[in-house]
């Protein structure tokens, strides 16, 4: 059963990447939760929460990428060491626009239930992005 969660979660990867979507319908609960403490306010209580939080960003970043490098399964859990790759081409709350790319690491883990994604916990590093975006000073 391993593999095949970690199957289902390189699944969600690529449609993510891709920017289609529609598909999730066949992994991903209707009553998805995304937790995200470097997002606050943003609630997703449903994948259709979530494709929209997905269509938001990409009017920040673009055509952005997200390779999940680690996947480490246990139970009903699949935790992931990833980045996140963008261009910031919207303005980012009261950050305008920058042209500038971003790079990032990311973690967390999704949740398994009945053969599809239920959960989502995830986290990065907010400071190093607007950092690199020129939003806020470079820590020396």
């Amino acid at each position: 059963m391993a593999e095949s969660y970690k199957t289902l979660i390189r699944r969600w990867t690529e449609l993510i990447n891709s920017g289609n979507l529609e598909p999730m319908d066949e992994i991903v609960k209707p009553d998805f939760v995304r937790h995200s403490e470097a997002t606050p306010g943003v609630g997703v209580r449903s994948l259709e929460d979530f494709k929209a939080f997905d269509r938001e960003s990409r009017k920040v970043y673009g055509d952005y990428h997200v390779n999940l490098e680690t996947l480490i399964e246990e139970g009903d859990k699949v935790a992931f060491w990833g980045t996140f790759h963008g261009v910031q081409i919207g303005p980012l709350g009261p950050y305008p626009a920058t042209g500038k790319p971003v790079s990032g690491q990311m973690s967390g883990y999704f949740r398994i239930e009945d053969g599809m994604i239920a959960e989502l916990w995830i986290t990065w590093d907010n400071m190093a992005a607007l950092a690199q975006l020129g939003h806020i000073p470079s820590p020396s």
